[in-house]
């Protein structure tokens, strides 16, 4: 099959872990832009399939004459430039930067999504070679902060004035609306129980029956994890492990321990080189290191979790999933390895559906990393490290065709990209297809919202934070009016909170009040 020079080809992924050292000073330890860097080294030393330090002609080729290098947005560091400091860590002088320079918005879903972004630039002719990296050091700065010499972290900055801004990727907007953060929806371990509670209702579960299912699903994650090199904690777990409280897995939001939900304490870092074949066959790649971007598609669902209609379910998910496949000409059952974006066990169960997938196959565990408790969740890069994966195990099964997702948000914005080992059949002429189905979501029913409702309510779901001593904090209750507009409820009453982590309270009616207290019947 001819190839038009055209087609976008993943030619190289790094990944870069650096576990805890109890012998290093915090301050030793590498900075983001430092992982990042790292991890784009890597990925050029991939490109040539060498070890680590060894001669890599073909990918310093394509780092030398890359078009853009875009970072995703770390979390627990800031820059005004970070894709500057990068170019500059890799040895790129001030006369012979990429043209462009990238950073994402906040987004889990933006890794996959500027893969989309660079195969449609690269398929018409905009660019040649794009640069993709990102990290996080999110260890190293808790436990710097926890030390009580506190070491100064002296990671790289830049001065406002002067530093040229780079060119900013994606959406930039709040997750949450002012109601649902004054009802307690501040960050993810928040409002993704909510999601996973209503799944249980949805279903029928029991409590016990819920808790077995998320336990055996992470489960199966951890044993993942236990065999990836590049896995934060590579220790497999038993269900009863993982789903049980206890000192070393404190409870964190009903029905969630620690050990479901993401870790972001890591010092992790991971990007990827995507070229033309023209770009590619220039350099030297060899062919067997090409990896095909078939096809991919992007779309969030109704933006704030007040208007979605059903929380155990994601249109866009849906629709994404569906648009993907048919574009690159294959169906669920044509996948071979697959990694979901799986922040919380919830994500998984919901993507499986949505995208139809089994969820307890034993020969595809869905996911390639362990996910984001035990592979590791740096941020908004954790999707960079599930692609990575993808293209290792594609490279090892020729003829394969895979799956990779990214999130973001309260699983808000969706992205899906299909991959596979061997070039595009039924795409267009360039080799690479992509749909924006936004336009499909939009039209879809939104719920409506009570933001001032007051009197008797059903609770649709909720959730229960704790604190770190192990005390419930506040309840949080998404609730259904008499009209069935959605509102949301808020409980402080200790003997209510543990009741609902041990009996099912999903149905229940109470009396919510003008504050937003919610006392249940």
């Amino acid at each position: 099959m001819s190839l038009d020079p055209r087609t976008p080809v993943v030619v190289g992924v790094g990944q870069v872990t650096l576990r805890p050292d109890p012998d290093t000073d915090p301050s030793e330890r590498p900075e983001p832009v430092e992982l990042m860097a790292r991890a784009l080294r890597a990925a050029v030393e991939d490109v040539d399939g060498v070890a680590p330090g060894g001669p890599s002609p073909a990918g310093s080729a394509l780092l030398r004459r890359a078009d853009s290098l875009r970072v995703v947005l770390p979390l627990g560091w800031r820059s005004v430039n970070p894709p500057l400091l990068v170019a500059q860590r890799l040895g790129f002088d001030a006369d012979d930067l990429p043209p462009e320079l990238m950073v994402t918005a906040i987004g889990g879903n933006n890794p996959q999504a500027l893969m989309h972004d660079a195969c449609r630039a690269i398929s018409g002719g905009a660019l040649d070679v794009v640069l993709v990296t990102g990290a996080e050091a999110m260890y190293t700065r808790t436990i710097s902060r926890r030390d009580p010499r506190k070491p100064t972290l002296n990671w790289s900055s830049q001065p406002a004035e002067g530093t040229a801004a780079p060119t900013v990727f994606g959406t930039d907007r709040p997750g949450a609306t002012d109601l649902e953060m004054s009802r307690g929806i501040i960050l993810p371990i928040h409002a993704f129980p909510l999601f996973e509670n209503a799944l249980r209702a949805a279903n029928g579960w029991s409590l016990d029956e819920h808790a077995a299912r998320i336990g055996a699903l992470w489960s199966r994650f951890s044993e993942v994890a236990a065999t990836n090199p590049h896995a934060w904690i590579q220790t497999a777990r038993s269900p009863e492990e993982i789903t049980t409280p206890s000192p070393a897995n404190r409870r964190i939001s009903f029905p969630y321990p620690k050990l479901c939900t993401a870790n972001m304490q890591v010092d992790q870092g991971a990007g990827y080189i995507v070229c033309s074949v023209e770009a590619a066959r220039a350099a030297g790649v060899p062919e067997e290191r090409w990896v095909f971007p078939l096809s991919g598609a992007d779309a969030h669902d109704h933006w704030f979790i007040s208007h979605r209609p059903e929380l155990h379910r994601s249109p866009a998910m849906r629709l994404v999933g569906r648009a993907a496949l048919e574009l690159a000409g294959v169906g669920v059952d044509d996948l071979g390895p697959v990694d979901l974006y799986s922040c919380f066990p919830c994500v998984v169960q919901i993507a499986a559906r949505e995208y139809g997938l089994p969820i307890d196959d034993p020969g595809r565990p869905l996911t390639l990393t362990g996910g984001l408790t035990f592979g590791g969740g740096p941020g908004n890069n954790y999707t960079s490290h599930g692609i990575a994966q993808l293209v290792g195990a594609l490279r090892a099964e020729p003829g394969a065709v895979g799956l990779a997702t990214g999130l973001g948000w309260y699983a808000t914005k969706h992205s899906v990209g299909i991959y596979a080992s061997r070039p595009p059949l039924h795409a267009g002429s360039d080799g690479f297809a992509w749909r924006d189905v936004q336009p499909e979501v939009d039209v879809l029913p939104q719920c409506t919202v009570a933001s001032a409702a007051t009197g008797p309510v059903r609770v649709e779901t909720y959730t229960v934070s704790f604190d770190r001593d192990g005390n419930p904090e506040r309840g949080i209750v998404a609730c259904r009016t008499a009209d069935d507009s959605r509102a949301w409820g808020t409980i402080d009453d200790t003997d209510t909170m543990l009741s609902l982590c041990a009996e099912e309270g999903i149905g229940r009616s109470g009396m919510l009040a003008e504050d937003g207290a919610l006392k249940l019947s």
